[in-house]
């Protein structure tokens, strides 16, 4: 099934499952920036209610099991409340969402977020120091397997997009919100290479295909870039 006639049939199931207790329903991420990847990319939806607690969460379960059936990941389930006060805590979530969002059913609930600036540094730096570790502990126990390493980073290419573009957008820069774009402006804001991110996207996009030889120099220069930007966000005032 199309995505958009994906969208349109979770839209309708949850409109049965909650009534009037449905806020909102709303589209980010990749499918509602233009970046959406069909084998990498995901349809990622938050879902808004007045209020939500177990009942709430049981409410829609058929749907959810359906909605995981389709290979999509299940909604973020969120009151109004939390829409309303929870996004000093997670402010790289809510900026991404506000800036690129699709409304599908009901209020644009994300249209007033007012994010810190200082907040959102300290998550960008944690987010960015914590898929550090993540690739460095994953390396470890797949070293000898070239194919295992190539995957680890086109995997991780996406979260890293995001962190640079939050970078941009502490640095006062304008944020492109294409991948080439991110990386090509964050080289050049934050004296980084592009290089490592512009091979990936390559080859995820199947322009070209990583020879084993390529693949741990490749690694090499990909963490320790992202260690540069893990530096430089920690500067950052």
């Amino acid at each position: 099934m199309e995505k958009d006639k994906l969208l349109n049939e979770l839209v309708t199931r949850l409109r049965g499952a909650y009534g009037d207790k449905l806020v909102s329903v709303v589209l980010y991420g990749s499918a509602a920036s233009g970046e959406f990847h069909k084998k990498f990319s995901d349809l990622n939806v938050m879902c808004v209610l007045k209020r939500i607690g177990l009942e709430e969460l049981e409410l829609s379960g058929e749907t959810i099991r359906w909605w995981q059936k389709q290979k999509q990941p299940p909604p973020m389930m969120l009151s109004r409340e939390e829409v309303e006060n929870a996004h000093d805590a997670f402010p790289i979530e809510f900026l991404d969402i506000q800036q690129n969002h699709r409304i599908l059913h009901g209020e644009d609930v994300v249209a007033a977020i007012k994010v810190h600036t200082q907040q959102h540094r300290r998550q960008v730096e944690h987010e960015l120091r914590s898929g550090l570790l993540r690739l460095r502990e994953r390396y470890l126990g797949i070293q000898k397997d070239k194919k295992d390493v190539a995957q680890l980073m086109l995997n991780s290419l996406s979260t890293f997009s995001t962190l640079f573009r939050h970078a941009l957008i502490l640095a006062g820069k304008t944020a492109p919100v294409k991948k080439r774009e991110i990386f090509k402006a964050t080289a050049q804001h934050f004296s980084i290479s592009a290089e490592p991110f512009e091979t990936l996207l390559a080859t995820r996009e199947g322009v070209r295909k990583l020879a084993d030889g390529e693949v741990r120099p490749l690694f090499e220069t990909y963490l320790s870039q992202i260690t540069r930007m893990a530096e430089a966000v920690d500067k950052l005032a």
